[in-house]
């Protein structure tokens, strides 16, 4: 097995807790295209593969080589995983190459192991097939894997990137089209921009609500 590159544990899960404590804060991913850009072709490759794996989509050109295209329509790379990942309102940017080059070290000892011979052109993550990236990833999150927290905090994000355009200002994210609201069919604003739901999402209230809740909904 390949050494595992320099790569300080705590500090990335802190980096990645303090991301997710942040996300409610976050609004706008104007500037993390550039960000991505920062990272270098190779990381921004590997976690892309990372998000395609878990969220898989569509190829953006034939020759794509993070996303696998191994289900039609949008992924999680279309829905922006990176520009969430590397948002400069979150702390996990410094993070990112270090992460990257562990996922790769990871996936050149599972090439390894099973005798695959991997490109040299790309990224090792990226060399596989997606058959492959998805044993490796399975593999990840088992219980007795050491860095398992880290990537179970990484799909997390990855998940919010496409269910909820979390780098997003939600609104302005449905009304430009963001690939994963409109998938999965999230509902538009009312006309002031705001949501309500005058039905029920079950079809019947679940519940009374609690003779004390405020005029807010909160509880008292």
């Amino acid at each position: 097995m390949p050494p595992t590159p320099p790569i300080d544990r705590r500090v990335v899960l802190r980096g990645l807790a303090a991301a997710v404590a942040a996300l409610p804060t976050l609004g706008t991913a104007a500037a993390a295209p550039a960000a991505a850009a920062a990272l270098g072709s190779w990381p921004v490759s590997t976690l892309e593969a990372f998000a395609d794996t878990l969220v898989p989509g569509e190829r953006r050109s034939s020759s794509d080589r993070a996303v696998a295209g191994a289900a039609p329509g949008p992924g999680a790379v279309q829905a922006g995983a990176i520009a969430l990942l590397a948002s400069p309102d979150l702390p996990l940017n410094p993070l990112l190459p270090g992460i990257a080059a562990l996922l790769d070290a990871r996936a050149t000892a599972y090439a390894v192991s099973r005798l695959i011979l991997l490109p040299l052109d790309r990224p090792p993550f990226v060399g596989l097939s997606f058959d492959h990236r998805t044993n490796l990833v399975a593999g990840l999150f088992q219980a007795d894997d050491l860095d398992r927290a880290v990537w179970q905090l990484l799909a997390f994000l990855v998940g919010l990137a496409f269910d909820t355009a979390a780098h997003r200002h939600t609104a302005q994210a449905l009304a430009e089209g963001h690939p994963g609201l409109v998938w999965t069919g999230f509902p538009p604003p009312d006309a002031d921009g705001l949501w309500r739901y005058p039905s029920h999402s079950y079809g019947t209230a679940l519940a009374e609500p609690h003779p004390a809740t405020t005029p807010s909904g909160s509880p008292a």
